[in-house]
């Protein structure tokens, strides 16, 4: 590709060739190998999509690869990249060859027809200047034990089960309910491949900081059915006044409040437990409305998932809005040029949508950047314009542009990809 020096070419890495691919990953992220851990976490990068920069003289000095999600969006949902194990050699930096892989990954992306792509930033700055934006962000909290919960009809008719997690025995349980939890909420990507779905129970002793084993909290009615789940693990800690441990959750997952209700009750009360640390949470789970005092939770805000624009057309149309919208909108896009330029977006009350090239002038100018933070539903263009990133035509009520553009759902995806 023109955008590599000299002598360096991009390529599909065949299966063979994985080694290289993770000791790239690994030297870039300071993960050491570590045999327990590979012995029983399976390398999650489906082969067709494992890519690497070749070096003049043969090896592998950068590498990145894909994800096929079908990405919950704001009344749909749409075909994703979603994007990851992006590293550079720390001896092969500075030389443009993050540039090529992502550009090459955009290009290869829209020719399988996913329309948008999809990451979690390891460091904020990077990913901007390719045309995502940070679209949703995820809330933690550290709860004392039983801290306060409003009641929620038919809790207590639910039924706690606790065992040892296994990934044969509550593999398919857990992706399930991982599905049926996320139902609707923009972002919620499901996790695709058996590779993923494993790495979501798998347990290597080198995970666990010094907690027990992984465990999974079953909530069921009196019919049997599995409504909500949990993974956790208790880390010991003594302190002079008695035991303080620490109950981590990894993942929390419900269909409903009752089962919700149910489930956050048996982990804010486990004998020898001080404080709770919930996993990523959306800003507007469940658990946030039912704590009748939030504040000693310490909440703790993070951006979440990244939204890349790559067929604008199609990615615009295929999300629902939540008012009638007719708004031209003028695209910068420096890697897509496709992208860039004035489009009609049309959004009729029935739900249909057009997105149309058009010579009008704009109602609003911005970055693919903008566009993707908004896209689902969850990042205001208002506040953007406010913030001098978006401009806006005089007599434009960008107010009402933004409240079209937003969902009542907050848009999280419950895991790092």
């Amino acid at each position: 590709m023109s955008d590599l020096p000299e002598g360096y070419r991009l390529l599909q890495l065949p299966a063979e060739r994985q080694d290289e691919f993770l000791a790239v990953d690994r030297l870039a992220f300071v993960v050491p190998p570590d045999p327990a851990v590979d012995a029983v976490v399976p390398f999650p990068v489906p082969h067709d999509r494992m890519v690497g920069v070749e070096a003049p003289d043969g090896s592998v000095a950068a590498v990145h690869g894909s994800y096929p999600f079908r990405l919950p969006v704001p009344g749909g949902v749409v075909p994703c990249a979603g994007l990851t194990w992006v590293g550079v050699r720390p001896d092969q930096r500075r030389r443009g060859l993050l540039r090529a892989m992502v550009r090459a990954h955009l290009d290869r992306s829209l020719a399988r027809g996913e329309v948008v792509s999809a990451l979690f930033a390891a460091e904020a700055p990077i990913y901007g200047r390719f045309g995502y934006g940070c679209a949703a962000d995820d809330l933690r909290l550290t709860l004392p034990r039983r801290a306060a919960l409003r009641p929620v009809a038919g809790s207590a008719e639910l039924d706690v089960r606790l065992e040892a997690a296994d990934v044969e025995r509550h593999g398919a349980l857990i992706d399930d309910l991982h599905v049926r939890a996320g139902a609707g909420r923009p972002g919620w990507a499901t996790r695709t491949t058996p590779a993923l779905r494993t790495r979501a129970l798998v347990d290597p002793p080198p995970w666990r900081d010094g907690a027990e084993p992984l465990l999974v909290a079953l909530v069921a009615d009196a019919a049997g059915e599995v409504r909500a789940a949990a993974t956790f693990a208790r880390k010991p800690a003594w302190e002079p006044s008695g035991p303080a441990f620490v109950v981590k959750v990894r993942e929390a997952l419900a269909v409903d409040a009752a089962a919700a209700h149910r489930l956050w009750s048996f982990l804010l009360d486990l004998d020898l437990t001080a404080t709770v640390e919930t996993p990523m949470l959306p800003v507007d789970d469940v658990l946030t409305h039912l704590l009748v005092d939030p504040r000693p939770g310490r909440p703790r805000l993070a951006d979440n998932v990244w939204v890349r624009l790559l067929d604008l057309p199609a990615a615009l149309a295929s999300r629902r809005y939540a008012a009638p919208l007719d708004v031209v909108l003028d695209v910068r896009d420096g890697l897509l040029p496709q992208n860039a330029g004035r489009w009609r977006l049309a959004a009729a009350p029935d739900d249909a949508v057009e997105v149309t090239r058009t010579d009008a002038e704009p109602d609003l100018v911005l970055d693919v950047r903008e566009l993707g933070a908004a896209y689902l539903g969850g990042r205001s263009l208002a506040a953007m314009a406010r913030a001098g990133l978006v401009t806006v035509r005089d007599g434009v009520d960008v107010d009402a542009v933004a409240a079209a553009l937003a969902w009542p759902v907050a848009p999280v995806c419950s895991w790092v990809f």
